[in-house]
């Protein structure tokens, strides 16, 4: 499936995470507060999630390989990060696991991709969710007599976002199985009011963990901010 992410071909692995002035001081904190590297986008996760290692899912989402040019380049341009509440937490989680995991990107978007974003984009950031670009990767798998590894798309909910100052966004909510198990992905991605950079939002879990705890995760998601900068 890395045709899929041939068009954002991005990765990164710088991580800022910042607890606010004034937490600290009541003892054990609740969140963990979490801004990107410029300090445009904020959210913050329960404080029982255990921070990770992001890069090999960036390399995973854009196909680069970690000593190509464009993976090099991708570094100057994505922030990311990620979060695993597992007893093991590993990144692999992202993708199949029975417990939440939190993925965070801020990817500022080369002159093409400026000129390609749509709000069918920010649905297709993570994994495919729309009808054309799905049937597009199934027709290639069945032309090269592959087999997808994420089969049996549902959408559970795709809203249209209209932020402060012009940004905008989608929030989408769907189920793929993978390996068996059908697992729930929550994908809020949002493109700021100059149209140059997007910010993305991923919290996955099994889908059984998913609808138990779907209130928990809405605050997580609703978190999940744009700061406007001066100037």
């Amino acid at each position: 499936m890395t045709a899929l992410w041939a068009w954002k071909r991005l990765t990164a692995i710088t991580i800022a995470v910042l607890v606010m002035t004034g937490a600290a001081s009541c003892g054990q904190n609740e969140f963990t507060y979490v801004r990107d590297r410029e300090g445009t986008t904020y959210f913050k996760v329960p404080a029982t999630f255990a921070q990770v290692e992001s890069y090999g899912i960036d390399l995973f989402l854009s196909g680069d390989n970690p000593e190509s040019e464009s993976a090099r380049l991708a570094k100057q341009r994505v922030w990311s990060t990620a979060f695993d509440q597992a007893t093991e937490p590993t990144p692999e989680h992202l993708i199949s696991s029975t417990e939440p995991f939190v993925y965070a990107t801020v990817h500022k978007l080369t002159e093409d991709q400026v000129g390609a974003i749509s709000m069918n984009r920010l649905r297709d950031f993570f994994l495919p969710v729309t009808k054309d670009l799905r049937g597009a990767l199934e027709q290639q798998a069945a032309m090269a007599g592959r087999e997808m590894r994420f089969t049996k798309f549902e959408l559970l909910a795709d809203d249209l976002l209209s932020l402060e100052g012009g940004a905008r966004g989608v929030h989408v909510r769907f189920n793929y199985e993978f390996q068996g198990k059908v697992q729930t992905y929550d994908l809020t991605s949002l493109l700021d009011e100059k149209g140059a950079t997007v910010s993305a939002l991923v919290i996955s879990c099994h889908s059984l963990c998913f609808r138990a705890r779907a209130g928990e995760f809405d605050k997580i998601k609703d978190s999940f901010k744009l700061i406007r900068m001066p100037g």
